[in-house]
């Protein structure tokens, strides 16, 4: 799709982290699972529904974990603390304010500590296929740790290109009901995602996690939603995470497929109470389609909060032409005042 563009920022200590954004509408951070790869992914047959049902009406706004797909690889700290650190940045980096959050597996991990160290900021928490606790931190089911060590032990010595047997039986984890394109699609994600080494690395962090406490001092609304036959992240920690965050709503879902199939019902129902839970543009977008090129220029930079000064710098116009444009950028929107245009243009997904 159009406007995919990958950028770079750089992290508090120099990373450079990649990140997308597309489609329009309020903006939605969906977080990344460490098997992420921004390029691949808009082509990956397991993702695209994901992306499709999110850019048809959102500002998604995705990146790539420091160590894997785009986003700097060779890094001397690799830790879950890097991970928010690195969420915090993107955040900095686009002037979000406010915003909605989709964390999907670990990335609901760093999605909650990010939301106990900033409330206020995450408007709406959707958690899927989520957990509070990595499977060394976990007593039910059992066997965890024994799995996680097992785990560990098939990255280290299978995450080769040439052990197709191993590459296979680690992506039926994730769409066991998938079609062989889809099972292929895991397989080019995994190898394109990282190396053998940062792999084991990242496999490592994840299951140290253990986010409880920060999970109890959630205020935001958050949805939880999860498969009843996970084998990525079982059930019970759907239901810890809907149990420990305060006022959370729980879903749970039928189906085996840690990342659902466009066709089966159960991807139905979580879009439907998806769409329902999370923030819907007021504005009108007929009205925004009628803004010329330049015009959406000017508007995207008087949400960033520029004056006409700045933005005329900018765009290498005078402030007097800038005045022109927002004149007819409030006629066009039926805003009296600036500040009215500032509020319905980031409702639509302007600023980012």
């Amino acid at each position: 799709m159009p406007g995919r563009k990958v950028r770079y920022f750089e992290s508090f200590d120099g990373a450079q982290i990649a990140y997308a954004i597309s489609g329009s509408g309020p903006p939605v951070v969906l977080m990344p699972s460490w098997l992420t790869h921004l390029e691949y992914q808009d082509r990956s047959v397991a993702w695209q529904p994901w992306l499709e049902v999110l850019e048809s009406r959102y500002t998604l706004v995705r990146y790539d974990p420091r160590g894997c797909g785009m986003s700097e690889r060779d890094v001397s700290d690799l830790s879950f603390e890097t991970w928010v650190r690195d969420f915090e940045g993107l955040v900095e980096k686009l002037g979000l304010e406010q915003f909605a959050t989709i964390g999907i597996c670990q990335g609901g991990a760093v999605a909650i500590n990010y939301a106990e160290r900033n409330p206020g900021r995450i408007s709406h928490l959707i958690l899927y296929g989520a957990y509070a606790r990595g499977r060394n931190r976990r007593s039910s089911p059992p066997l965890e740790p024994e799995k996680a060590r097992v785990m560990i032990e098939m990255i280290e010595l299978g995450w080769r290109d040439s052990d197709r047997a191993f590459m296979r039986s680690f992506a039926t984890q994730f769409q066991p009901e998938g079609s062989m394109e889809h099972l292929s699609s895991w397989c080019e994600l995994q190898r394109r995602a990282t190396c053998a080494r940062n792999a084991v690395e990242l496999t490592r962090i994840m299951f140290e996690i253990d986010i409880s406490r920060a999970a109890e001092r959630i205020t935001c609304p958050t949805l939880v939603a999860h498969g009843d036959r996970d084998a990525v992240a079982p059930v019970e920690e759907g239901r810890f995470l809907a149990q420990t965050i305060p006022n959370a709503t729980f879903l749970e879902l039928d189906t085996p497929n840690h990342l659902m199939l466009r066709g089966e019902p159960a991807w139905r129902v979580f879009t439907e109470a998806m769409h329902e839970f999370l923030p819907t543009a007021t504005a009108d977008k007929a009205e925004f389609s009628a803004l010329t090129a330049r015009e959406s220029e000017v508007l995207h930079l008087v949400a960033r909060g520029l004056d006409n000064h700045a933005i005329g710098a900018r765009l290498s116009i005078t402030e007097k032409t800038v005045r022109n444009h927002l004149s007819a950028i409030l006629d066009k929107l039926g805003s009296a005042t600036r500040v009215e245009a500032v509020v319905r243009a980031r409702e639509a997904g302007y600023g980012i």
